[in-house]
């Protein structure tokens, strides 16, 4: 046994025992140990409407962005053409778009709120594939003249900063491709809403800078100002094709479907499709009043692309209206880029029952993508065949928008009435009416596009 060395500071002679003794006393004495009381903290009540708000907010995109993307280089052109030739005269088909365009972007929104489906996925199973490829093949066809529109649109933007089209063409359809190929639906809604509020500010600014007489546009607004001639009809068809579009609708109802919104949503999402159109149609006027107020008010009517409607603002105005009038060409150029391509690849795979979605990658749904890059490589080309009057294929793809539309919106009012489909989201009465009303004014407008084209002709 060996013996323990006494610590320093120890009593000599002091036992265990005695040590033990004194803890024992010391234990006596301080009596059980009581448990530290530790504050809980108990949850702090959120506000309902708080709630409520953040969720309202996560819905929101699909009818925001469509709303910038409405606003494209065939867009612009065609509001561009309009203020310059017609003056403030068309700023009441502005308006009336605006209405219209609420209704029929709600029905698609609600019809791929209620069903999880695309439009021609819809088509398909309500009425057959015959129909299904009848309308992807209508919107298809008017899609391709909007993203040939889109290439035009960056080549004449990037033209006023000496980049040439080549250049400026390649490097558009890598970028876009990239994006939505290696990007998650949140990142590609992010791009496309900040794409969207640069456009609108450049627009702004370039109304305010030009100075127009307000008082004047805004009885514009309200107070149609007909016109007997053919040029005057085929701008309002433009106008409106520009507006409301085949694209818009396949668009908007994917777009809620890949972002797997539910019935709880639509109200939201109807706040959504309001500030969407809002934006559009705000956008629109802008540019209409910045060349109404510039080129119209000093004669220079005969302009044929809004490349040449940014230079001529500059000697108006100086040379900042010139840089902002592009940029923002160039960036609706992108947005449409972007998003036209997906409506047309949504529309197509829907159609055939493939896989589809911009959170799906390559291997997951190749059809999907194969079809974005073939759409946006062949536009890519096309554009570069020397001699190609762009801009008459820029105005004409809005046109042929304006003519086709009224197909769609028939097969839109025919599905989104059937409870069958629709369950309890079917369209009521008034909406019902309305919807179809807005649908047979379309009609007529083709009708007198074509009337006003062949008396033109003769």
């Amino acid at each position: 046994m060996t013996s323990r060395r006494a610590d320093p500071g120890e009593v000599p002679g002091t036992t265990a025992t005695a040590r033990n003794g004194e803890a024992s006393a010391a234990a006596a004495t301080v009596g059980p140990r009581r448990r530290r009381r530790v504050a809980v903290r108990r949850p702090v009540a959120i506000p309902r409407w708080r709630m409520r708000f953040a969720a309202s907010l996560a819905v929101l995109g699909p009818g925001i962005v469509a709303g910038f993307a409405d606003n494209d280089a065939g867009g612009i052109t065609t509001y561009s053409l309009a203020g310059a030739r017609f003056g403030y005269t068309l700023l009441w088909v502005i308006l009336a778009s605006q209405i219209a365009l609420f209704f029929t972007q709600e029905m698609g929104a609600r019809l791929g709120i209620a069903t999880g489906q695309g439009f021609t996925g819809l088509v398909r199973e309500r009425f057959g594939v015959r129909w299904a490829t009848f309308a992807a093949g209508l919107m298809l066809i008017a899609n391709q003249g909007s993203i040939i529109s889109e290439f035009a649109g960056i080549g004449t933007a990037l033209g006023l900063f000496g980049v040439p089209l080549p250049v400026a063409t390649i490097l558009a359809a890598v970028a876009v491709v990239l994006l939505i190929s290696r990007g998650s639906y949140g990142k590609v809604q992010y791009f496309f809403v900040v794409v969207g509020v640069g456009i609108s500010l450049a627009y702004a600014v370039s109304a305010y800078l030009a100075h127009p007489d307000w008082s004047v546009a805004l009885h514009s607004l309200v107070v149609p100002q007909l016109q007997s001639s053919g040029a005057y009809w085929l701008a309002v068809v433009g106008t409106v094709g520009t507006t409301i579009t085949p694209w818009g609708q396949a668009f908007i109802q994917a777009y809620v479907v890949d972002k797997r919104l539910g019935p709880e949503d639509l109200t939201a999402e109807r706040v959504d499709v309001g500030i969407g159109t809002l934006i559009t149609n705000v956008v629109a006027a802008f540019i209409v009043v910045a060349c109404a107020a510039t080129l119209w008010s000093n004669g220079i009517t005969n302009i044929t692309d809004a490349g040449q409607a940014a230079d001529a603002l500059g000697p108006l105005v100086g040379e900042a209206a010139t840089w902002i009038f592009g940029l923002g060409l160039l960036a609706a150029s992108l947005l449409g880029l972007g998003v036209v391509p997906l409506a047309s690849a949504y529309t197509a795979t829907e159609a055939f029952g493939w896989e589809s979605g911009i959170d799906r990658r390559w291997r997951e749904a190749p059809a999907f993508y194969g079809i974005l890059a073939f759409i946006i490589g062949f536009s890519a080309l096309f554009v570069l065949i020397p001699g190609l009057p762009l801009i008459t294929v820029m105005f004409l793809a809005q046109v042929l928008n304006g003519i086709l539309l009224p197909f769609i919106l028939v097969f839109v009012m025919l599905l989104a009435r059937d409870r069958r489909v629709m369950g309890d989201l079917a369209n009521g009465r008034i909406i019902n009416a309305i919807g179809w009303i807005v649908t047979v004014l379309l009609i007529v407008l083709s009708l007198v596009l074509v009337v006003a084209s062949l008396a033109g002709m003769s």
